[in-house]
């Protein structure tokens, strides 16, 4: 495997990585060229610079991962990567220090006019009560986002002995009471009572503009406002006015709407006091070795098997919701892939039960896991990244459902698939709390390990049965390592099903002669591709 790292990012990466992978080490390039050499990599690692479009993605076709050495994604296109299957992780936690003191720095340098001052002592002069300043103790600071950099911003403020506002609609008022800050549910509510601002929020369409003309008029006059989160989330050109009118005596800006490209940014030309810096919230020499590590590892780790702890296109699968249910994923997919080999016609709904144990938990990983197997009996490439989105795109609708119906397992799933034609019902639990077993295949209870191969015989419940389809797989030089013989769940008991394990593939011509044996109908080959 080879992995190309780019946009300097600390070599300490490449060690993490060499174990697993063959590391090449190259300076940030332009699109055309990285689409020239990014078909030999199974995985990108990149920091700002890089633009990871669509047609860089499109020409990766071996990438299965892409790592942003940072917490922002922006630069990386996550719709075409979560369509092509490649997951896109981050280092949510790697910067969190340094981005939340290059906050408190910026909010000193506009309360005690830092930058003003320095080039005016610079420049031989004595200007004391020109850049007299004013205190942090006793002022309100409100902070937009409470996340790990707002949380931690919001310590640091305290510290200083000012008053914590907090708006985020994503955070109770509990945790922000606990934090030592007052929770404001409304935003119209908040602007009126801060005298700094900062702002903690991931760019969308939500937060774009969400500081402007109409909400900085909201605002007390001499307010002093905060930006290292990301660019356009303050509006330039109405901070600028605003600044040059007086009602915002300061500001502190630390990214732009158009990066790196800043040359027509409006604050460049604005009188009065601001502080623009390039970027520089995560540039400490600790934050860059930490995001590099924490991506490096995600990267090793996904190459050699295993998940990545911050991906940012398959949050179901994030550790902590995986963790719990981990020990379902195998039979999850295997009950969806069986269900699917076993349907006719095209799906419309897929119908999730959980029960016993599964029922108290959050059982998203699931639903990705069997959606992965339905859909990898009828697609290629399918992977636990791009699952939800070909499944949303086909208009399958997922229904999922906790029951308190006592069960006979400690935890069972089970998934009903409708389609156009029939629908079909595969149960999966585990037995002594680690062996997976398929229980039930519609009306009938079983129990039989999920492998590769396998055979499913329905059949007249009538003697020599068994024998004759055992005499056609053995003519065949195919060799039963299982089976498990049933009677459908009805009073007359004239139906029975044949699940067995087999060691190889069956062809058609097989599968033929089984169907012609008197007495069974409609047979199945299933080839679980979970199990390779």
């Amino acid at each position: 495997m080879k992995v190309l790292i780019t946009d300097k990012i600390n070599e300490t990466a490449g060690s993490i990585i060499s174990p697993a992978a063959d590391v090449d080490f190259l300076p940030t390039m332009p699109e055309e060229e990285l689409i020239k050499i990014i078909p030999q990599y199974d995985a990108l690692m990149v920091r700002s610079q890089t633009k990871v479009t669509a047609r860089i993605i499109e020409a990766g076709k071996n990438l299965k991962i892409i790592g942003r050495a940072g917490v922002g994604v922006d630069n990386i296109d996550l719709d075409s990567a979560t369509q092509n299957g490649i997951i896109v992780v981050n280092s949510p936690d790697g910067n969190t220090i340094a981005a939340a003191e290059h906050t408190a720095a910026l909010m000193l340098a506009i309360a005690r006019n830092i930058v003003p001052a320095a080039v005016s002592t610079k420049e031989g002069k004595w200007e004391r009560s020109k850049f007299t300043g004013r205190e942090l103790y006793n002022k309100t600071l409100g902070i937009i986002g409470l996340g790990k950099i707002g949380s931690h911003v919001a310590e640091i403020a305290l510290a200083f002995g000012m008053k914590v506002v907090v708006y985020d609609p994503f955070t109770s008022k509990e945790v922000v009471e606990k934090l030592g800050g007052e929770y404001i549910a409304n935003l119209d509510n908040f602007w009126e009572r801060c005298d700094f601002i900062t702002v903690h929020v991931p760019k969308t369409k939500d937060t774009v503009n969400m500081i402007n003309k109409e909400t900085i008029a909201k605002m007390k006059t001499g307010v002093r406002l905060i930006n290292c989160a990301r660019g356009g989330i303050i509006n330039e050109q109405d901070l600028k006015d605003a600044i040059e009118s007086g009602k915002v005596a300061a500001a502190a800006i630390d990214v732009y709407e158009n990066e790196p490209n800043i040359e027509e940014c409006p604050l460049i030309h604005c009188n009065g006091n601001i502080v623009l810096t390039p970027h520089l919230g995560a540039s400490t020499q600790e934050a860059q070795i930490n995001v590099a590590l924490d991506v490096a590892e995600q990267i090793k780790e996904v190459l050699t098997g295993g998940s990545a702890s911050s991906a940012v296109n398959i949050p179901s699968l994030r550790p902590d919701k995986l963790e719990p249910v981990k020990d379902y994923m195998q039979i999850a997919e295997n009950a969806g892939e069986l269900a699917m080999q076993i349907s006719g016609g095209i799906v419309k709904t897929i119908e999730i039960t959980v029960q016993g144990s599964l029922a108290s938990l959050d059982i998203q990983p699931l639903e990705v896991a069997v959606l992965k197997g339905v859909l990898s009996s009828i697609l290629e490439g399918v992977n636990y990244v791009n699952a939800p989105f070909l499944a949303k795109k086909r208009g399958i609708d997922i229904i999922s459902t906790r029951s308190n119906t006592k069960c006979n397992f400690a935890g069972l799933l089970t998934v009903k698939l409708i389609t156009d034609k029939d629908s079909t019902v595969v149960a999966g639990a585990l037995v002594a709390k680690d062996i997976p077993r398929i229980v039930k295949i519609n009306d009938y209870e079983t129990s039989i390990r999920p492998q590769k191969h396998m055979l499913l015989v329905p059949h007249v419940n009538r003697p020599s049965m068994i024998a004759q389809v055992a005499k056609v797989i053995g003519e065949n030089n195919i060799n039963i390592g299982s089976m498990n013989v049933v009677q459908k769940n009805d009073k007359h008991e004239t139906e029975s099903i044949m699940v067995i394990n087999i060691d190889t593939g069956v062809n058609d011509n097989t599968l033929g002669e089984i169907n012609q044996i008197e007495g069974v109908h409609n047979s199945k080959y299933v080839n679980l591709t979970a199990q390779e």
